[in-house]
């Protein structure tokens, strides 16, 4: 094995870890953060039904329109902010934040603080 698929391997089973610790804690919908170099999405997901509630991205128009030049930390506040706009719309107020395997620092944490300031509870 090489130490590239050993990595993802950890990777994976570290993010399978936490979300099924979510699933067995609570009964919330997930609040699921996907970080790339350049972008970040996130997507609020209903593990009962299978179903995406409500979904933002950084590759959306209303999002890149706005973003020329702004750091990567205050891209990810303008997603936060614009998915708990849509949760609200959705009615949905509490989650259960799922970070993957990301830290809980930098972009994931400027995203969770702005979607706790826009009023989702996690």
């Amino acid at each position: 094995m090489s130490s590239t698929f050993q990595k993802h391997q950890k990777r994976r089973s570290k993010a399978s870890s936490l979300r099924d610790k979510l699933r067995r804690v609570t009964h919330r919908p997930r609040l699921s953060v996907f970080r790339s170099l350049g972008n970040i999405s996130v997507q609020i997901i209903d593990d009962l039904r299978g179903h995406t509630l409500a979904a933002a991205s950084s590759l959306e128009k209303e999002v890149r329109a706005s973003i020329k030049g702004v750091r990567k930390t205050d891209v990810a506040k303008k997603v936060g902010s614009l998915l708990a706009e849509r949760a609200k719309r959705a009615g949905i107020a509490k989650v259960a934040f799922d970070r993957g395997a990301y830290k809980y620092h930098g972009r994931i944490k400027a995203l969770a603080d702005a979607a706790r300031q826009a009023g989702l509870e996690f």
